[in-house]
């Protein structure tokens, strides 16, 4: 069958920040410690910002520490209390249903610079997304300890291109540069334009572009509570772009939420077209 992707970043696109919630769960003034004071510091020290929130995040797990002794287990525990913003079930609902109309299958993808084991617990998640791709960190007699994959903002467009050519996680992980492999752009499964690419901002700029200069269709999204101090650290390394925001409501009476439906009824428009000819 035809496909459409809709992929979205998550912390602070689906739902509040992630990892801030999981801070401010264990010390209620640690993520501003953390974001505004601690990750700063190391990034100016040379670190890239995603290694240095995921070393951060590691030197304060274990006995006596602010996290306290956290696993793997604990952080999918956590992510079955995530709550996303209003509308976004019914969204993913929607997108069935449309693509269903137009006889195209909508694939739904999460890309994150979060931590994987969170995002993929939550009930949401499980429900409704194909796959999700963020930072893992491995144990250590039962304790986080390592880093084992860490996802840059350009790191993003690797998944892009993976869901593009069809290679599936498990086929990944058994042969890393996979991603590599020459596709001809008529046997991938879903092309670039095919796609509607849903994110924060800051860090999904070469998303945005990549899907954007190739046809797809790029969507920003903007928290009208303000901006937390994750984002904060993020606008202190990296310039600003003008971006066109809406507020994260996914309701069909919401901006994006509207939007997002008529942008799904042009990609399936667009891809059965495609496929009759």
């Amino acid at each position: 069958m035809t496909r459409v992707a809709l992929i979205f970043d998550f912390d602070d696109t689906l739902a509040p920040d992630s990892t801030t919630t999981l801070l401010a769960a264990k010390q209620r003034d640690l993520p501003n410690k953390f974001w505004l004071d601690w990750a700063p510091k190391l990034v100016a020290d040379g670190y890239d910002p995603t290694h240095a929130y995921l070393t951060l995040l590691l030197d304060n797990i274990g006995k006596d520490k602010p996290l306290g002794p956290l696993n793997n287990k604990a952080l999918r525990e956590f992510g079955k209390t995530l709550k996303f913003f209003p509308g976004v079930e019914l969204l993913l609902r929607d997108a069935q249903k449309i693509a269903a109309s137009y006889k195209v299958d909508v694939e739904c993808y999460i890309i994150s610079g979060g931590l994987e084991e969170i995002v993929q617990a939550a009930p949401l998640v499980k429900k409704y997304f194909k796959a999700v791709y963020g930072c893992r960190l491995d144990e250590e007699a039962g304790v986080l300890r390592k880093i084992k994959r860490a996802i840059t903002f350009t790191e993003k467009t690797r998944f892009v291109f993976e869901i593009s050519k069809g290679i599936t996680p498990a086929k990944v992980a058994n042969k890393p540069l996979a991603v590599n492999e020459d596709v001809p752009l008529a046997k991938r499964p879903i092309p670039l334009d095919h796609m509607i690419y849903v994110g924060d901002g800051l860090t999904d700029i070469p998303c945005w572009s990549l899907i954007g200069k190739n046809g797809g269709l790029p969507f920003g999204v903007v928290n009208p509570k303000g901006k937390g101090p994750r984002q904060q650290f993020l606008e202190m390394i990296m310039t600003k772009r003008a971006i066109s925001w809406n507020s994260p409501h996914y309701g069909p009476k919401g901006t994006l939420g509207y939007l997002l439906r008529a942008a799904l009824h042009a990609q399936c428009a667009k891809a059965r077209l495609r496929s009759e000819s």
